[in-house]
């Protein structure tokens, strides 16, 4: 890159002073993979047991006919089906079926389903069968989801319920036609719906609106950045108004989703940024965003920019006027851009800052950082190379 055209880069902005001129967008920006979709969702019900069928007696006609298709709450009811139920209260319930008719059954646990243990309550997430011999138990696993955040998640026994959550009604039909769709972007769907929790509930990332607003632990409802995005996609397609959204209120998420690598193109499907505007939305959440999350936007930059990175953020490290989060911000950013000409860089920063400042110590931890990374990178390159040759040799 010229530096006649990324001498505004260079500069800081420094608080009370104007706006410096900002870069036009680098030719191209840098290319990241395409995130994996979450691995498909288990199936609704699978057998734990394979039934041999029984021998044919004399008289008995019933093994050769079609088994008869049953509700599972319906079969209960009617006393021709035992069942027993254990669940930990969040994405998984296991039960023990046995048929107690002379014929051979099929039985069909619907989504929607809800099962109850003293305060806890589950909802199974995707219908499914099960075929079940006269007297023979089968076990099966059904995927379910929390309805309450309160929910204790251990080993417990479970019951039928005869409750219903019709507003979940258009999660589990979408959930049924979308396999793709994960457990944890469900259950988080799931809380979206019954409790409308905030962003501080579910992220794993330590949001910066202050304490938990809820009576609540719900630990063991947070999830990774990509499945807070996925679900807001999900809730979007089955036509949940975004404003409704408790955890889509937060600022941070954006800028959050934007800095992951994995989950950045999801991020910006979800929020419209372009390709071509992704530089505008860096450069604007940098100089206009959010005041607690203003410098998150140096990360974004080195990144996805490094070469911007490598010529910008040592200025802005360097500028005595800029408020410390910036300048300590900027250094730890170098690291992020895996590039080993900011090795050197941090280094001499660490020397001209002073290893005993706050700052110095940083760089020379970023240096640290950087170095572990880069060897690592280099040892996967090499056992890729090995692998290679191996497998080429091993064809003569």
């Amino acid at each position: 890159m010229k530096s006649v055209a990324i001498c505004a880069l260079l500069t800081p902005v420094i608080a009370g002073g104007g706006l410096a001129l900002w870069p036009q967008a680098p030719g191209s920006t840098a290319s990241m993979p395409s995130p994996s979709l979450p691995q498909a969702a288990l199936v609704a019900l699978t057998a734990a047991a394979t039934v041999q069928p029984e021998p044919s007696k004399p008289g008995n006609h019933s093994s050769s006919t079609q088994p008869r298709n049953m509700d599972l709450h319906t079969a209960i009811e009617h006393g021709q089906l035992a069942a027993e139920f254990r669940g930990n209260g969040r994405e998984t319930l296991r039960a023990i079926l046995m048929n107690k008719t002379a014929a051979p059954v099929t039985i069909r646990v619907p989504a929607g389903q809800m099962f109850e243990s003293g305060s806890n309550v589950v909802i199974v997430l995707r219908s499914g069968e099960v075929d079940l011999k006269p007297a023979k138990p089968v076990e099966i696993t059904i995927q379910t989801a929390a309805t309450r955040s309160a929910n204790k998640i251990a080993d417990r026994r479970y019951t039928l319920s005869y409750g219903a959550l019709p507003r979940l009604e258009a999660l589990l039909a979408y959930a049924q036609e979308h396999a793709e769709v994960s457990t944890p972007v469900l259950q988080t769907a799931v809380l979206a719906l019954t409790e409308n929790l905030p962003l501080s509930a579910v992220s794993k990332f330590t949001a910066t609106g202050g304490d938990l607003p809820t009576h609540f632990d719900t630990s063991a409802f947070r999830v990774e950045t990509n499945d807070i995005i996925h679900t807001l996609l999900t809730l979007r397609a089955i036509g949940v108004r975004e404003r409704d959204v408790a955890m889509n209120i937060d600022p941070q998420l954006k800028i959050e989703a934007m800095i992951e690598p994995l989950t950045r193109p999801a991020a910006m499907r979800y929020y419209g940024i372009t390709p071509t505007a992704e530089w505008d939305y860096w450069k604007t959440e940098l100089l206009k965003g959010e005041e607690s999350t203003r410098h998150y936007a140096l990360y974004g930059i080195a990144r996805f920019y490094p070469d911007v990175a490598l010529e910008m953020l040592p200025k802005w490290a360097r500028e005595t006027k800029m408020q410390n989060v910036f300048r300590i911000s900027a250094i730890q950013a170098l690291a992020d851009t895996q590039r080993p000409e900011a090795l050197p860089i941090l280094e001499q920063l660490s020397d001209e800052l002073g290893r005993d400042t706050e700052l110095g110590r940083t760089a020379a931890n970023s240096a640290k950082f950087l170095n572990s990374n880069l060897a690592k990178l280099s040892a996967n390159r090499t056992a890729t190379a090995f692998f290679r040759s191996a497998e080429t040799g091993s064809q003569f």
